[in-house]
């Protein structure tokens, strides 16, 4: 019976560890840019918050080319505190639609967050 009391206490702690993690929570996963002239550097914030319990930290934002630079927040985010990940789109001598994804790398309940970035770019006259 000890035993088995053991290993219920030990499955109950890991449940509540479980659900005391950081949670990142974006305002919004995509965003369109529109018409935009080639040449243009498109930027966007997407912005989040902590919604979780514990500090969430984002360890790495991987753009899906390298047309696509991306910043972001880099010191830990506390519980109900913002943050926000910044995609630039270079659109210079890439006339035509475009839809790239950025992934964000964090420790939290999430531990990779897709986000979108789309538009258009119209040639230069």
């Amino acid at each position: 019976m000890k035993k088995f009391l053991s290993v219920l206490a030990l499955i109950i702690g890991f449940a509540f560890q479980s659900n005391a993690q950081g949670a990142i929570k974006f305002k919004s996963e995509k965003h369109d840019f529109g018409k935009i002239v080639e040449g243009t550097q498109a930027t966007y914030s997407f912005e989040f918050t902590n919604t979780g319990k514990t500090p969430v930290v984002i360890s790495n934002v991987q753009p899906s080319c390298g047309c696509t630079t991306p910043e972001w927040t880099r010191e830990p985010i506390m519980p109900g505190k913002t943050g926000k990940v910044t995609a630039s789109y270079n659109s210079t001598g890439r006339p035509g639609n475009f839809n790239k994804s950025i992934t964000v790398v964090n420790n939290g309940e999430v531990q990779q967050i897709q986000l979108f970035i789309q538009g258009t770019v119209q040639p230069k006259k």
